[in-house]
């Protein structure tokens, strides 16, 4: 058995929120979510910690302090540690479209701002150590396409105002790359925004196994697809070129990674517009083969784990209430993160 034990292990306690809703299901508390996964064990290994959401009814973003350091001795009490969160910079939740008005990008930077100040002061009551803070840009594609030139601009110029405050509270920050947000909906406009921020020390990518899929089939953004149109998936060497070329270019960037599984599909629930469908673990119709394709995130040309992150999250967004209930589903997931951990990690 390997003796690797880095990158740790996460969990995300987002799919207890994403997707749920008035109009799909009931959302999954925080307490249930880490109950979820400290009950879990493969081989006698556990996850190592947690990546959070900071929005009710989880993790309010206006917490007080008391309230954060009742759940630093929540997480810390069950034997787990914080790494990476989902800051709430959407409208809806009191965010703002990093393209919008001055007004709703100045709310955007707020949010951040107050996210990176929670991540701070978690690690100042010892429960995390590593870990960036989450972005997008919080806009629409059709609303990014009225106009690109500009809009791209304006995603750019906020990002590195969230930066300045990332910087005040010693985080990073981690764009994510989704079809669904404007401005990151491909892999080439996601390059291009990171070089246009030009900040590489605060500002990285997030890459999610299960979106950066897409990328290579070119959804909302056909121009950019690494896939043929008509591309058999039985020809996997055509897929493993596609997914090279991505992560060749995505990977210098690449400061925070989820391990995921994804059937060439979209999915949308809730509010959430459609992105890549996160399929389970096991899922038969899976596109992607989780162990050997992590590893063109994890290591590089070279064959050498880059180091880039100190732990790996596994992404379960979007999965039905009742199959997030079965303990089958976390074994199946964390045994697929020890897989990839034991081929592309590294001990220390």
């Amino acid at each position: 058995m390997s003796q690797n034990n880095f990158p740790r292990l996460h969990n995300a306690m987002w799919p207890g929120l994403v997707g749920k809703g008035p109009d799909s299901e009931p959302p999954i508390d925080l307490d249930t979510m880490l109950d979820l996964t400290v009950a879990t064990k493969v081989d006698g290994q556990k996850f190592d910690g947690v990546d959070l959401f900071l929005a009710d009814p989880h993790t309010s973003i206006d917490a007080t302090d008391d309230e954060i350091k009742a759940l630093a001795d929540n997480i810390g009490g069950r034997g787990l540690v914080v790494g990476s969160a989902v800051a709430p910079v959407w409208p809806p939740v009191g965010g703002g479209a990093a393209m919008g008005s001055a007004e709703e990008r100045q709310q955007f930077v707020t949010m951040v701002d107050k996210a990176c100040a929670i991540m701070a002061r978690l690690r100042d009551l010892g429960v995390r150590s590593y870990g960036v803070v989450r972005i997008d840009s919080a806009s629409g594609v059709q609303d990014w396409a009225a106009d690109p030139a500009a809009n791209s601009k304006l995603i750019a110029e906020t990002f590195a105002r969230a930066c300045d405050v990332a910087e005040g509270h010693g985080e990073r920050l981690a764009v994510e790359g989704e079809i669904c947000w404007g401005g990151m909906h491909s892999w080439k406009h996601m390059v291009d925004l990171l070089e246009a921020v030009g900040r590489p020390g605060t500002l990285g990518f997030q890459a999610d196994m299960a979106h950066t899929l897409l990328y290579t089939m070119g959804y909302n953004a056909p121009e950019h697809r690494l896939l043929p149109k008509d591309y058999d998936w039985s020809d996997r060497s055509v897929l493993t070129d596609a997914l090279t070329k991505l992560t060749d270019a995505l990977r210098p960037w690449t400061i925070d990674f989820h391990v995921a599984q994804n059937d060439g599909t979209v999915k949308g629930s809730g509010s959430h517009d459609k992105t890549g469908r996160h399929c389970m673990a096991r899922d038969p119709n899976g596109r992607l083969d989780i162990t050997a394709d992590a590893g063109l995130w994890l290591k590089g040309a070279d064959g050498q784990p880059t180091k880039a992150m100190q732990h790996i999250c596994w992404d379960g967004c979007m999965f039905p209430n009742a199959d997030m209930m079965k303990a089958t589903t976390w074994e199946d997931v964390l045994g697929a993160m020890i897989k990839v951990r034991n081929a592309h990690g590294w001990s220390g």
